[in-house]
């Protein structure tokens, strides 16, 4: 062999091993139960610091190969114009994105609402329509936060609210083609009661937003909140968890995916394929701080009436499990794009999720 041919196989053989190794560290596609590629996205609160909206936002999803782009906050569309929409419809779709649409509160009651879009009838109406020219089949909404559940009459009121305005908003959405996604939102409802609002609202057009990361704010095994809500699922907004027993209870942290260290993610996403057929993982990394929830003192439970043992029994268990995750002295920015970048690689390659090559 000739000093030629010896650096041309050894620049094949190289080649070759390059193609082995990634093959060896890629997972294999994970399909849900009707054999489909679970496709792969970004809530863009995951990158809120960027500042980011309409079309720059569809490029960075673009950038990251994504499959969707959740936009939950309606002024990051850029425009509030239907027919803006339309175009950054089209724009998204050029760009093999998929639009998903959302907003926030619409319980008029809850401590979080706010009326910058008029009523909470006012606010809902506005998404649907925007949904429907953006293309998204589903508009996202809240219904508050943690603070709602010690409000007079407590969370149940809350709901009845809420379900109010979603009525008086159907034959709209019905006629549009968009369902309504409520999500379970920094610690407002538990699995159950997010389904308790659902089946009051109508099942039918009314469905879930499910946030892994939320479900550790009401003490529930997030896996267990997927068996509850998946059935409902068409939407998500999903992220990592670290949780750790603390001295008053437990404290939970938001992480990247992978980072936790007290979810079996392979299980998890398993369930999901069966759960959840053709509903997209959408990535909405919120890392940063940590928040201790005293389960142990006598009034916190005050505000979950209906919490069982079993259910809290298992979240004590994923507690267990757990460790303090360090903190860094990162920038916001500097911490959402690297979250959400590991997330994505990691949700790839040990997963399998992603409809794109």
């Amino acid at each position: 062999m000739n000093r030629r041919d010896f650096l041309a196989t050894a620049t094949l053989a190289a080649a070759g091993l390059a193609v082995s190794t990634t093959s060896a560290r890629a997972a294999m596609p994970l399909l849900d139960r009707n054999g489909k590629r679970i496709r792969l996205g970004m809530d863009n609160f995951a990158v809120r610091a960027l500042g980011l909206k309409g079309r720059d936002l569809v490029d960075y999803a673009a950038k990251l190969n994504l499959d969707t782009l959740f936009i939950t906050d309606l002024p990051a569309l850029g425009s509030l114009e239907p027919a803006k929409a339309s175009e950054l419809r089209s724009y998204a779709t050029d760009k093999g994105i998929e639009v998903l649409l959302g907003s926030w509160s619409i319980c008029p009651t809850s401590k979080t609402f706010k009326k910058d879009w008029g009523t909470a009838e006012e606010h809902l109406a506005l998404g649907i329509k925007l949904s429907k020219a953006v293309g998204s089949p589903v508009f996202r909404v809240v219904l508050g936060a943690r603070e709602d559940r010690r409000s007079p009459g407590g969370i149940e009121a809350r709901i009845e609210d809420t379900v109010k305005v979603l009525k008086s908003q159907r034959s709209l959405a019905l006629d549009s083609g968009v369902k309504v996604a409520i999500e379970n939102h920094a610690g407002d409802m538990t699995a159950n009661e997010l389904i308790t609002l659902i089946e009051a609202a109508g099942k039918d057009w009314v469905g879930a937003n499910m946030d892994s990361g939320n479900a550790a704010w009401t003490l529930e095994d997030p896996l267990e909140s997927l068996e509850k809500l998946g059935p409902y699922a068409l939407t998500t907004s999903l992220r990592d968890s670290a949780i750790w027993e603390s001295p008053k209870g437990a404290t939970v942290q938001w992480t990247a995916f992978g980072e936790g260290g007290c979810l079996d993610h392979k299980a998890y996403f398993a369930r999901f394929a069966q759960l959840c057929p053709g509903v997209a993982v959408n990535v909405e990394t919120i890392g940063g701080f940590a928040i201790e929830f005293p389960y142990l003192e006598p009034s916190f439970l005050e505000a979950f009436p209906k919490k069982s043992a079993a259910e809290l029994a298992r979240f004590i268990a994923v507690a267990k499990r757990g460790k303090p995750v360090a903190k860094d002295s990162l920038s916001d920015r500097e911490r959402q794009e690297g979250e959400l970048a590991r997330s994505l690689r990691y949700l790839r390659e040990e997963i399998g999720l992603g409809a794109k090559a």
